[in-house]
């Protein structure tokens, strides 16, 4: 597979992915170690936007099934995205890499609110912008946030790290025969209810031709090898734009 030639991208990250093998919360090491993926990948000169989930701390949902008001539930989940998010720039910036945090719910104290100029500017000064508190409302998820943002900020790609090689046509945790995709269009992951990401953040980014790539980021040195056309992935994208 070759490499597309990406300028801008967008990082979508798991909360679960900074618990590192831990049950829950923020595992240091592990988010440092995901921190020098990120470098890795911007020392190519690749300007980087990062959407990082709250599920290692608080998932809106979970908390609403449990009897929670869903607005109020969703809030605490992008609070946890803060977090996350300050985890990740705190580790980011140990490696000298500068960054900025927008939080779409302002806090001033603790970072920059969603200003889409400012963090261009960001960007274009060699900075990591890290998106936080989703989409500042309820009954949205962080698919959703990645998605706004990366139309957005106009990112050639969307890149979810997850703890899966790509998109199957069936759970290949529960069915061994699961056959994965190579690309697939954005399509057939609504019709089919693929899960790569909710139905919203899909059509967000079939509006707006920007392609979804899934691989696995708990697999070191892979975010490279994915931006290198190397790795293995699932692109979602047009119909007409996939192998045969």
């Amino acid at each position: 597979m070759t490499s597309p030639d990406y300028k801008r991208i967008l990082l979508k990250l798991s909360g679960e992915v900074l618990m590192g093998e831990q049950d829950y919360g923020i595992d240091p090491a592990y988010v440092a170690e995901l921190a020098r993926e990120v470098k890795a990948a911007k020392d190519t000169g690749l300007e980087i936007c990062l959407v990082i989930g709250g599920g290692n701390i608080f998932r809106g949902m979970a908390g609403a099934a449990q009897g929670m008001d869903r607005a109020q539930a969703d809030y605490m989940g992008m609070l946890a995205t803060v977090m996350n998010a300050l985890a990740m720039q705190n580790a980011l910036e140990q490696l000298g890499v500068q960054t900025r945090v927008q939080s779409a719910i302002q806090m001033d104290a603790v970072c920059e609110p969603v200003i889409r100029r400012r963090a261009e500017r960001h960007l274009e000064k060699g900075r990591v912008v890290i998106f936080a508190a989703g989409v500042g409302a309820p009954y949205f998820t962080t698919d959703s946030g990645a998605a706004l943002r990366a139309a957005e900020m106009r990112c050639d790609a969307l890149f979810k790290g997850t703890s899966v090689d790509g998109i199957y046509d069936s759970d290949p945790k529960k069915n061994p025969d699961a056959k994965r995709f190579d690309t697939v269009g954005y399509g057939q992951v609504l019709a089919n209810n693929l899960r790569v990401m909710d139905a919203s953040a899909v059509a967000l980014c079939r509006d707006n031709d920007i392609p979804i790539v899934v691989f696995s980021i708990r697999e070191k040195g892979n975010l490279a090898r994915v931006l290198a056309g190397e790795g293995v992935q699932t692109i979602v994208t047009e119909p007409e734009n996939e192998e045969a």
